[in-house]
């Protein structure tokens, strides 16, 4: 595989213009490419530059509005709505969590509903930055159909991730995991980068039998994670992202692959919870108790050292980007 590297500078500048290219406001653009390329250098390959060709198609067409611009809708002192207005959803998120982090303070937890909303990235992400305000975050989002309920063949539920951070001494505790045995964008990856194949148990063609092909498996489903538990969890996040926020069901949403048909209409919700009060004042020691649990045994880690050392060589190095992607993206200006 051929690939070329791109300082984060250059990767965050190269999605800018391809997005404003495609008629995507300038402050939209920037807040899009940030989340991207930090996905990016991450290791999150699904998150990341891939994911740049359907964004920008979609754009240039309108099933994603460009130009939006969130609102913030007060519901109660603990919590509030952000209309996404059916455009890229990491600006309602930067305007989130400022807002979450200060009612989570005043209230001791809060809780913000993002609709009208489209693919929001790494969920981990968004945790983390509520985590590095000192306070602990879930998210919940769904997306658009891609796993059948256990024992169906048909899609209903999306990948829907889970997200969690606390803050630690040090770096945040991050937990971030698809309800799926992948995240669907490995697979739109692994099809954007020209691969015939992906690792067997990832997915099933659209006749229910495994399948290793990324175009089939797109087509397919997408395998739960831990069987009916996996199947069980992502029907946990749809009533917590499209049922309580009011959004689209997977069923309902359309492709965040392609450009055809209307906005995905998608939601998220996320929950800050000021840890202080809370524990009396426990928190804190109790956490980095845990954590020496974890550093005087064995062959233990917590969650996040990859994804900590991914970020500080991409920092210094670089990120590889795959030569067939980036001709695609390169297409676009």
């Amino acid at each position: 595989m051929t690939t070329e590297t791109l300082t984060l500078v250059e990767a965050e500048a190269l999605v800018t213009s391809v997005l404003i290219a495609a008629d995507t406001s300038p402050e939209n653009a920037a807040s899009t490419a940030r989340a991207l390329v930090r996905a990016q250098a991450d290791g999150q390959g699904g998150h990341g530059l891939s994911r740049l060709p359907s964004y920008a198609g979609q754009s240039a067409v309108g099933k994603v509005q460009g130009h939006a611009v969130p609102v913030i809708e007060d519901v109660k002192p603990g919590v509030f709505r952000v209309n996404a207005g059916h455009g890229f959803a990491y600006p309602a998120f930067e305007m989130a969590i400022p807002e979450l982090a200060t009612r989570a303070r005043s209230q001791g937890i809060a809780a913000a509903a993002v609709y009208r909303s489209h693919h929001f990235g790494v969920a981990g992400h968004h945790c983390e930055a509520l985590a590095e305000q000192g306070l602990i975050a879930f998210v919940y989002g769904n997306a658009p159909k891609a796993m059948a309920p256990w024992g169906a063949k048909e899609p209903m539920l999306g990948t829907n991730p889970i997200a969690f951070a606390a803050p630690m001494q040090g770096a945040p505790l991050v937990i971030d995991m698809a309800t799926t045995t992948v995240a669907r964008g490995k697979i739109l990856a692994a099809r954007e980068a020209g691969k015939d194949s992906i690792p067997e148990g990832w997915a099933f063609g659209p006749d229910g039998q495994p399948t290793t092909d990324p175009v089939t498996a797109l087509a397919g489903t997408v395998a739960p994670m831990g069987g009916a538990k996996g199947a069980a969890l992502a029907l946990m996040v749809e009533v917590m992202s499209a049922c309580l926020v009011g959004a689209a069901f997977g069923a309902e949403a359309s492709s965040l692959f392609d450009a055809e048909g209307g906005a995905p209409n998608l939601g998220q919700l996320i929950i800050a919870i000021d840890p202080g009060p809370i524990s009396g004042g426990a928190f804190e020691a109790r956490v980095a108790d845990l954590a020496a649990l974890y550093d005087d045994m064995d062959g233990a880690r917590l969650p996040g050292l990859r994804r900590l050392t991914a970020r500080q060589i991409a920092q210094r190095d670089g990120v590889q980007i795959d030569a067939t992607l980036l001709a695609k993206i390169r297409a676009f200006l």
